[in-house]
């Protein structure tokens, strides 16, 4: 008997959004293999029929936007604001996508000697499984699919269970020829048998699973990327504009209840910012409460207050937030602390919440060195009115994507997104760098008939 695949409301806990069938480990890899008989045609189809496809795509999902918006609120618990963002997002980079099957695939050179051409050429894989969490239900699902999908792939997602809905809404806006793109529904084993079955596979989930995936891959000889998130560090100077920082700090650890893979975890004062800092910080978390949403689960939220506790109790200053409100669903304050413990687990592991630590540093070199002690570089933001400064630290700092006078939380589609050291595996996501991942280069020599 099938298992079945449920995923409930984060703010109203007893509302069940969807309840589908898993289709289990065969069912899965049945389905890559369908995928698989569906890729060439796909191809054959053309960069016409790709263009058009991805285009009347971008055109259906901008059609039902709010209703997208609302779907991503009720199951992921996404803030309307950001959920409309989400899905602008997602419209935006199919159109970015449509025009990239007119692009050239390959390049001619000349023959060492005498006559022929020879030609590189980029061509697909054939299916691309695809595992993608639950964070952006729209966005990171199309950020890898649509170029896949442009380059000649048919496609094979699993969503994370708690996106569900979302994922199966979108497959049937996209409205793709059967089998070209499938969503999968289910767990651990959906998942483990589409990177069992395809011939590329793009992933975006925890540490742990990131790295099953990788070596399952690998042992296939499967090209694989991996982003496996972030503990992103804020470094603000003394002459930055506090109250601009404070802000835009304010966003990055809270917004959407810090369930980023690119949120500000860690924020690293340096000399005599770090008091005026603190008052502003703690102030406009405060107030970014109420916009904040809830978390994705009960157990999420226990992990987050079982953290802050235990800090708290190893002499840790609560400085703002920490607190559960008295509502229905799975909420908790934005939460700021100061002197937490070395070795402590705030200061080690991403816990995908509103939650950061406050650290003051005596001079930039010691805020770069803390900024880049951890493992899961992704993302960091550098607050200064200084362009040497700017300059400087973005030399230095270990993080795949350094943004100076912004959160560190933004993602720009049409650029290479990615980490450093744990955060990232392979080959970088979106761009230019999408296209590169989805198709492998092959050399072809056309000499004369005959010719050596």
């Amino acid at each position: 008997m099938s298992a079945t695949v449920r995923s409930f409301n984060p703010a109203n806990p007893a509302d069940l959004v969807i309840e589908v069938p898993a289709p289990g480990a065969f069912g899965a890899a049945a389905a890559v293999e369908r995928a698989r008989a569906a890729q060439p045609g796909w191809l054959a189809a053309g960069a016409a029929a790709r263009s058009a496809a991805l285009g009347r795509a971008a055109e259906a999902v901008e059609a039902h936007a709010e209703e997208l918006a609302a779907l991503a609120g009720r199951e992921v618990g996404k803030p309307l604001g950001e959920a409309r963002g989400e899905v602008a997002r997602t419209v935006a980079i199919l159109r970015y996508y449509a025009q990239a099957p007119y692009a050239a695939s390959g390049a001619v050179h000349e023959t060492a000697a005498g006559q022929g051409l020879l030609l590189t050429r980029r061509r697909p894989y054939g299916v691309a499984g695809l595992i993608t969490p639950w964070n952006f239900p729209f966005a990171i699902p199309v950020w890898k699919a649509a170029p896949a999908l442009a380059v000649g792939n048919t496609v094979a997602l699993k969503p994370a269970p708690e996106a569900t809905a979302c994922a199966l809404r979108l497959a049937e806006l996209l409205a793709l020829p059967e089998d070209v793109l499938t969503v999968l529904p289910g767990g651990a084993e959906e998942g483990a048998a589409v990177v069992s079955a395809a011939d590329i596979v793009s992933f975006t989930g925890s540490t742990g699973t990131g790295q099953a995936v990788i070596r399952t891959a690998t042992e296939r000889s499967v090209p694989v990327q991996a982003e496996m998130g972030g503990l992103n560090a804020a470094i603000v100077l003394p002459d930055a504009d506090i109250e601009q920082a404070a802000a835009q700090l304010a966003f990055a650890i809270a917004g959407y209840a810090g369930q980023k893979c690119t949120a500000t975890s860690r924020v690293i004062a340096v000399g005599d910012a770090l008091e005026p800092l603190r008052a502003a910080l703690g102030k406009a978390l405060a107030a970014a409460g109420a916009d904040s949403g809830p978390v994705i689960s009960e157990a999420a939220r226990e992990r987050l207050t079982g953290a802050i506790a235990s800090a708290v109790e190893g002499s840790a200053e609560l400085l703002a937030g920490g607190q559960l409100p008295q509502r229905d669903g799975w909420f908790i304050e934005p939460t700021l602390l100061a002197r937490v413990p070395a070795g402590h687990p705030l200061l080690a592991e991403e816990f995908f919440g509103p939650v950061a630590v406050l650290l003051g540093a005596a001079d930039l070199d010691e805020a770069i060195a803390l900024a880049n002690a951890t493992r899961h570089n992704l993302s960091a933001s550098v607050h200064t009115r200084e362009l040497d400064v700017a300059l400087a630290a973005a030399d230095r700092l270990d993080a795949g994507m350094i943004r100076i006078n912004a959160p560190s939380s933004g993602v720009d589609f049409h650029l290479p997104f990615g980490g450093a050291k744990a955060a990232s595996y392979g080959s970088r996501e979106q761009g230019q760098a999408a296209l590169d991942f989805y198709t492998a280069s092959r050399t072809v020599s056309l000499l004369p008939a005959g010719g050596a």
